[in-house]
């Protein structure tokens, strides 16, 4: 029971963290639920690591993470994997 309650609240804060990004940079987000969680929570880990290596401190924090979460959003709608692709489009006839 111990292992499904940790998923469902990484899940729940992943959400949060990834909607908090998503939010705060403007542009349109071709994101679904799972992918905004996603990112949320690779967003926490990776402030998590930058806080324990660069900052030496034990947690990383909301700010952090939702800095982070934001910067793989940007990453995210740069990669082309957003769905829209301005200017590749092939017209067919």
């Amino acid at each position: 029971m111990g292992l499904i309650t940790f998923i469902i609240i990484a899940f729940v804060i992943g959400l949060l963290v990834g909607a908090l990004a998503r939010l705060l940079l403007p542009g349109p987000d071709p994101l679904g639920l799972g992918t905004t969680a996603l990112i949320g929570i690779a967003g926490s880990l990776i402030a998590a690591i930058f806080s324990w290596y660069v900052l030496h401190r034990h947690g990383a924090g909301l700010v952090l993470s939702v800095l982070f979460s934001m910067l793989l959003v940007w990453l995210y709608r740069r990669s082309g994997s957003g769905g829209s692709r301005r200017g590749r489009s092939i017209r067919r006839w």
